[in-house]
């Protein structure tokens, strides 16, 4: 059996979202799944605005959100142009600027409007050494009131370059040379520099690692991890750092890009809280697998449970056995699920929208198999088709279109190897936050 891919959770009820979900699909304010990857946030008045490359072909995307969760597609800002990678904003002078990676070299595109009309301005390498690049990263300095682009430079180098007035690429003012690294992202607290860098593995993701500076400059030192090296960065790649300064406390953000195998369409987005001590120079991600920030008070929150079903209370077929569980909700789960030993859960509410659900569950590798859902009728789908953390976390939240009421059923199986193992503690829904 092979899961069909996920038609049912585009249908209708499209309906602001209320959560970010590292890893989940995350869908726009039109219902289509964002396309904005290796990309950034910069803020316009009230405004955020979320610009990345398009999957299919790497022309600029543009999104904006006045709450950093939902989000309109403002389109593609430049669409002759293409294989243009992990472009970032910057505003210079009065002009408003892209900057990414074409060829290996640092393309720079300008425009007289925020949104759209982006044509070329230069194409260069970067200085003083006239370096290749890749993985483009920007950094604005309040301070100074100067824009910072970064980039993976030759020779293994992350390189720190000023971006002039005039909106060409500048001096280098600082670099790090402590290993190969790419994907530069910088975040400034209390007067400390943070430099965040990913290792190079390709579309696979490592424990990305924070360097730090008293001044732009550099030295850069330090290299501890942002996230438990076992965790790999949550399966994500650094690719940006958000600030939002609120009237109660500044949140910071790290954005990641979950790549599929091959930085496609199946692409999905990590973002999650910084906790950062400038003191003891630690940054490390504050992971939660649904939360949001106010972004008038810079407080983050998380959901609240609006209705559990336990597994163990399901209709159980096949192989299936309640154990004992010590981590589980009612310290039982059932085991042995697979193929034709399944979970069913009757009576599900829905809302006859969009909404939140979280499939509690463990497997002991999710290398090697793979859990899947049967929603009322329809077709089964793979839970990692729905977020990249299936089976990495125990509670992989995901959204689904349910019928209204309490008439759904929910069917929980697994398809692997022989040795592949799945236990399942049951389905959490939350309290709607529009």
């Amino acid at each position: 059996m092979r899961p069909s891919t996920l038609l049912w959770a585009f249908a209708s009820g499209v309906l602001g979202a209320s959560w970010i979900a590292p890893g989940a699909v995350w869908y726009d304010t039109n219902g289509a799944k964002i396309d904005a990857h290796g990309g950034g946030v910069f803020k316009r008045g009230d405004t955020f605005y979320w610009i990345g490359h398009a999957a299919a072909n790497q022309t600029p995307m543009l999104y904006s959100s006045t709450d950093l969760i939902n989000w309109a597609n403002l389109g593609a800002q430049a669409s002759s142009v293409t294989g243009m990678w992990r472009p970032k904003i910057a505003k210079p002078n009065g002009s408003f600027w892209l900057f990414g990676q074409q060829d290996r070299y640092v393309l720079s595109l300008k425009s007289a409007n925020f949104v759209g009309g982006y044509s070329q301005s230069a194409k260069v390498y970067i200085p003083p050494d006239s370096y290749s690049y890749s993985d483009t990263g920007m950094f604005y300095d309040d301070s100074t009131q100067t824009y910072y682009l970064l980039t993976s430079a030759d020779h293994n180098i992350v390189q720190v370059n000023r971006i002039n007035s005039d909106g060409a690429l500048g001096d280098k003012v600082s670099d790090l040379r402590a290993g190969a690294y790419e994907a530069p992202g910088i975040v400034k607290a209390d007067g400390v520099y943070f430099l965040i860098v990913s290792g190079k593995t390709g579309w696979r993701s490592n424990p990305n690692k924070v360097f730090w500076a008293t001044s732009i400059n550099g030295p850069w030192t330090g290299g501890s991890d942002i996230a438990p090296q076992d965790q790999n960065t949550y399966g994500s790649q650094n690719t940006f750092e958000l600030t939002v300064a609120g009237s109660q406390k500044t949140t910071y953000i790290y954005m990641g890009d979950a790549w599929d195998s091959k930085g496609g369409a199946s692409s999905n987005y990590v973002w999650a809280p910084l906790s950062i001590n400038a003191g003891a120079h630690t940054v490390t991600i504050d992971y939660h697998s649904m939360w949001k920030v106010d972004v008038n008070t810079g407080v983050v929150s998380y959901p609240t449970t609006l209705k559990r079903y336990e597994a163990e209370h399901a209709v159980l077929s096949g192989r299936t056995v309640v154990k004992e569980c010590s981590s589980c909700v009612s310290k039982r789960s059932v085991h042995g699920v697979g193929d034709t030993s399944e979970v069913t859960f009757h009576n599900v509410t829905g809302t006859g929208s969009r909404q939140w659900l979280s499939f509690h569950y463990q497997v002991n590798n999710p290398e090697v198999g793979e859990a899947h859902i049967y929603v009322n009728d329809e077709p089964a789908v793979n839970i990692s088709s729905l977020n990249t953390r299936a089976g990495y976390h125990t509670s992989t939240p995901v959204q689904l279109t349910l019928r209204a009421g309490d008439m759904n059923t929910i069917t929980f199986g697994a398809t692997g190897g022989e040795r592949f193992e799945v236990s399942v503690d049951g389905i959490e829904l939350f309290e709607e936050d529009e």
